[in-house]
């Protein structure tokens, strides 16, 4: 059991968070988003691919201007400061260069100047069938550490910035490779799912996948049939979520929960701890 970790005042210092996709923030870690931004950090999400292919029923030219509009729908709605989009073809990282995205990725490091680093864990369990999101948990999880080497892009130098070093690194994910930290989100539970919603062309495209499963496997689920001819996704989404952050919150004792891997300092806070001296 861990202890619930506590939230500081961020006082306008930058937590920086790179998806892959759009929905990403909401469903993954808007409980703990929301408890940053209301603690008063500024939090500025990159989004690595367009969702152009993450819809059922809209042309591609639709699905990206939907789920772009939704994006930032969301992400107002958890607080978040500043959005920047890559814009890469989305479901295409597994071809893409790392070390082209890893130089993106440093770039937002140079420039914003985070407190934290905020992605996917690259050491997840088995579970994680999306190479978008492996890719990118690679390159940031190297970005973290080459955003520090002035060998490393001296281009940014030369235009005014800096390498910077963050202090700690947030990892979620489908199932983290160890749990450290647990946040409590039973406060800000149905704010999250609020923010979940605002994501319409994606959760639609999700329910049609599972119908399809569902079919294949010999059954019907008379609840997604609605939703797919035009019905209400609250009912089914809030039980989706609110189930997920209680199964993450129970063995910790918590009503509502999300887990991450926190590495602060390197690993080396017992250092700080002994020698170090507070600026």
């Amino acid at each position: 059991m861990l202890a619930p970790t506590e939230i500081a005042a961020g006082d306008g210092r930058v937590i920086l968070l790179v998806v892959a996709h759009a929905d990403d923030p909401a469903l993954f870690l808007g409980g703990t988003i929301l408890r940053w931004t209301d603690a008063g950090w500024r939090v500025v999400c990159v989004r690595v691919t367009d969702d152009r292919w993450d819809s059922v029923g809209l042309s591609e030219a639709e699905t990206i201007e939907a789920n772009a509009a939704e994006f930032r729908a969301a992400a107002k709605a958890l607080g978040i400061a500043e959005i920047v989009e890559f814009g890469l073809p989305t479901d295409t990282l597994g071809d893409a260069s790392e070390v082209a995205l890893r130089e993106r990725v440093i770039r937002q490091v140079r420039t914003w100047k985070p407190y934290a680093l905020v992605s996917f864990d690259p050491y997840a369990r088995p579970g994680e069938d999306n190479q978008d999101h492996v890719k990118v948990a690679q390159a940031v999880d190297e970005a973290f550490w080459t955003s520090q080497f002035p060998l490393h892009h001296p281009e940014h130098l030369a235009e005014g910035l800096e390498v910077h070093g963050g202090f700690e690194r947030w990892y979620f994910g489908r199932s983290v490779v160890e749990a450290t930290d647990v946040v409590d989100v039973s406060t800000v539970l149905d704010r999250k799912i609020e923010a979940a919603l605002k994501h319409q062309t994606m959760l639609r495209n999700y329910v049609n996948q599972l119908r399809l499963q569902a079919r294949t496997g010999g059954w019907r689920l008379p609840m997604l049939d609605e939703i797919d001819a035009g019905g209400d996704l609250r009912e089914v989404m809030a039980m989706l979520l609110r189930g997920g952050a209680k199964a993450t919150g129970a063995p910790h004792g918590l009503e509502a929960a999300e887990v991450f891997r926190v590495v602060r300092f390197g690993g080396l806070e017992s250092l700080l701890n002994l020698y170090g001296r507070r600026l």
